[in-house]
C-alpha cells in the first residue's frame, strides 16, 4: 500500500477515496500567509464518474488505488458476461453487463476498448473515441417544406440510434463520436 502526501497530488493519479478508487482531475496547492497549508483537489470517481470537490492538510495522506487500464479485444458474450481477449497472451476476461453500462451499445467484436481493473476485477470499459458502424435501419423522412436540410434516425448494427444527415443511406458504414453519441462522418 502505497501513500501519497499532499506534495505528491498530481492530475491523473489514482487513489482511493471513500472507499473507492478515484482519479484526481485537478488541484490547487495553497499556503496562506497564516495557518497550515492545503490542497483543493477536484476527484472524479472511477466506478459512478461522479465529481467531488475535498480540501487536504498539509499533513493528510491518501492511499494509492491499485487501478490497471488494459488494452483488450472484445470477441463474445452470452447472457451474463462479454468477454475480452488480451491479445498478447489470449486471457479473456469476463465483464458482467451491468459494468458496461451505457458504453454497451458501442460494443463490436474485433475492436479494442480499455478495461480499467482495480486489485484485478473490471470496473469500467471505455470505447474508442470514434468507430465505424454500418446502418441497418433508418427512420422513414416525411416530405414537408424542411427542404433538403435536417436529420433522420438511423440504427447500427450495435443497437444505437444515432442522428444523421438525410443523404446517409441504408447499409452504409458511418463514423460515430461514442463520448456525445453522435454522427461525424461517412467512413472511408
Amino acid at each position: 500500500m502505497v501513500l501519497y502526501s499532499i506534495n505528491e497530488f498530481r492530475t491523473g493519479l489514482k487513489i482511493i477515496q471513500n472507499r473507492e478508487p478515484c482519479v484526481i482531475i485537478s488541484h490547487e496547492s495553497i499556503k496562506p500567509g497564516k495557518g497550515q497549508a492545503f490542497s483543493r483537489v477536484r476527484l472524479r470517481q472511477i466506478i459512478s464518474g461522479k465529481i467531488l470537490e475535498k480540501t487536504f492538510k498539509s499533513g493528510d495522506f491518501l492511499e494509492s488505488a491499485n487501478i490497471t487500464e488494459i488494452r483488450l479485444v472484445y470477441v463474445y458474450h452470452d447472457n451474463e458476461f462479454w468477454y475480452f481477449m488480451d491479445e498478447k497472451n489470449f486471457e479473456e476476461i469476463a465483464v458482467a453487463a451491468k459494468i458496461i453500462g451505457t458504453n454497451i451499445k458501442w460494443i463490436t467484436t474485433q475492436l479494442h476498448y480499455i478495461v480499467t481493473l482495480w486489485n484485478k476485477v473490471p470496473i469500467l470499459v471505455t470505447p474508442p473515441d470514434c468507430i465505424e458502424l454500418e446502418i441497418i435501419k433508418i427512420t422513414p423522412i416525411k416530405k414537408n417544406s424542411t427542404g433538403s436540410s435536417g436529420v433522420k434516425l438511423a440504427t447500427v448494427s450495435t443497437g444505437a440510434v444515432v442522428k444523421v444527415p438525410f443523404f446517409i443511406q441504408l447499409g452504409e458504414l458511418i463514423k460515430i463520436n461514442t463520448r456525445l453519441g453522435t454522427y461525424m462522418s461517412r467512413a472511408k
